[in-house]
């Protein structure tokens, strides 16, 4: 036997806290009476209780509160396997750890408003296989695709913006790298989930963006593009040689303000048949966007064998009625 809820069972400290609370009060009321009458007094107008009858009811009570207990811990036994095919997308996010991703002009920063994103991203999948793609001045794969959220969840708090050394944005680099992860024979299935402040200093190199999700989507990947910023745009806050807090500057001393560039985010998504999305404080844009992914056709990544057990807590919860029923039917006061 087990318990599926078994954190109930901590109510069973109340039954032994109810009993000496019925041994003192039996106690005080005994002083009480024997203060004004005799025993055979009460006998005799008819106030007399049996202990014995009392105590009878009491265990009755008792028996049938442990049995309520034991039904709220859902008591399980008997079991049998049930297969469930699991079916679901490949979804690759790709996010943005550049430095002027600390840039505040979201609350508390831009990515860790994109990493709260992702968190909520991971407690809605259903059956999806995801995998992190981490890009700055180059992109590389952090967590190949899975179907363990855990793993990825654990992958996702360890992301910050040190973990790309080298500096700049390249948006068609972070695309390429997210599409390497697919599988090249498949056609469908794919989705690239995109979140940054839409910067990208690879353009002068020649790297077009929308190029590279026009390639993307020639095997079969969505692109969907969420910007993490202001248009207004916001310094970007860097931690100086004595932990003081300074701001990124220009070779003039001026402070570097980093703007959102949703202009580029749009073509990108559009190239593919996806969606751009604004991020903005108190929204959640990947419930959005996972809402078009279950629209999606869906392949089978396999079976699991998941173990079903029976509850059994009607017959705790029977047998509990009926000790309260039986305990009322039996009178405390002496013939």
């Amino acid at each position: 036997m087990r318990f599926a809820a078994g954190d109930c069972l901590w109510l069973l400290a109340l039954i032994p806290l109810l009993a000496g609370f019925w041994a003192v009060a039996d106690l005080r009321r005994k002083k009480a009476l024997a203060a004004f009458g005799s025993m055979e007094l009460y006998e005799k107008i008819g106030l007399a209780l049996s202990s014995r009858a009392r105590w009878v009811r009491r265990a009755m009570t008792l028996a049938g509160i442990l049995l309520t207990i034991g039904a709220l811990a859902r008591p399980q036994w008997g079991a049998r396997l049930t297969r469930i095919e699991q079916k679901g997308v490949d979804i690759v996010i790709a996010m943005d750890t550049s430095k002027s991703m600390l840039a505040q002009d979201i609350k508390p920063s831009r990515l860790e408003k994109a990493k709260y994103e992702l968190e909520k991203l991971l407690d809605i999948l259903q059956g999806d296989r995801i995998g992190i793609v981490c890009f700055a001045g180059t992109a590389f794969t952090l967590s190949p695709l899975t179907l363990d959220y855990s793993a990825a969840r654990l992958f996702l708090q360890s992301i910050s913006t040190e973990v790309v050394p080298e500096p700049g944005t390249c948006l068609a680099d972070a695309v390429k790298a997210s599409a390497e992860n697919f599988n090249p024979n498949e056609r469908k299935y794919k989705v690239i989930l995109l979140l940054t402040d839409g910067e990208d200093h690879c353009k002068e190199l020649g790297m077009d963006p929308v190029k590279a999700a026009e390639e993307a989507k020639e095997q079969g990947a969505v692109i969907y593009t969420i910007g993490i910023g202001s248009s207004e745009g916001g310094p970007i806050p860097l931690t100086g040689e004595n932990g003081a807090l300074e701001y990124k500057r220009d070779v003039s001393g001026e402070r570097v303000l980093s703007r959102l560039d949703e202009d580029a985010l749009k073509q990108v998504a559009l190239a593919t048949g996806g969606k751009y999305y604004h991020s903005v404080a108190g929204e959640l844009e990947v419930e959005k966007i996972y809402d078009e992914i279950r629209q999606m056709e869906r392949k089978k990544f396999g079976e699991q064998v998941q173990v079903e057990y029976e509850d059994r807590f009607q017959y705790f919860l029977a047998a509990a009625m009926a000790l309260f029923f039986a305990s009322a039917l039996i009178p405390e006061k002496k013939k």
